[in-house]
C-alpha cells in the first residue's frame, strides 16, 4: 500500500503563527510629530515598567514591544479580562532619513517618549506612515 503526502505550505503556517503572535498584542495609541532637528514619537502603555519596553529597528520600520508585569493572585479566577490585560506591540514605517542608532527613549507614568534625530535636519520632510 503506498501513502501520499501531500508536501506541507510553511508559508501558510509562518503567516498563522505570525497573525496568532500579533493578535496576542494590542496595538497603544500613539503620537508622533516631526520637529525641525527629530521625530518625536509618543506612546501610551500604562502599565509598563521600563524593564518592559524593547525598541527594534529593521531599515525604515520601527517596532516597540512594552510588556506590562504581570501578577497572579492568590485568589484568582477568570474574569475575561485577558483582552485588557495584553501587551503591546506598534509598528511604524518612519522612514530612511533618521538615525535610529542614536535614538533617546524616556519611559514616565505610562507615556513612553521616543526621539529619533534626523540624519540630515536641513533636509526634508521624513516620510511617516504606519506598517500593517
Amino acid at each position: 500500500m503506498h501513502t501520499i503526502i501531500q508536501p506541507q505550505n510553511h508559508r501558510r503556517h509562518r503567516l498563522n503563527a505570525e497573525k496568532a503572535a500579533v493578535a496576542s498584542f494590542r496595538r497603544p495609541s500613539y503620537d508622533c510629530r516631526e520637529q525641525p532637528d527629530a521625530v518625536k514619537l509618543i506612546v501610551y502603555v500604562p502599565g509598563v515598567d521600563p524593564a518592559g519596553v524593547e525598541i527594534e529597528t529593521s531599515g525604515p520600520d520601527v517596532i516597540i514591544t512594552a510588556r506590562k508585569a504581570h501578577f497572579v493572585r492568590v485568589n484568582w479566577q477568570a474574569l475575561h479580562l485577558e483582552s485588557a490585560q495584553r501587551d503591546y506591540q506598534l509598528r511604524l514605517r518612519l522612514g530612511h532619513g533618521l538615525d535610529y542608532h542614536a535614538l533617546q527613549a524616556e519611559l514616565h507614568e505610562g507615556v513612553l517618549t521616543i526621539s529619533f534625530p534626523k540624519l540630515n535636519p536641513a533636509g526634508g520632510a521624513a516620510g511617516l506612515s504606519r506598517v500593517a
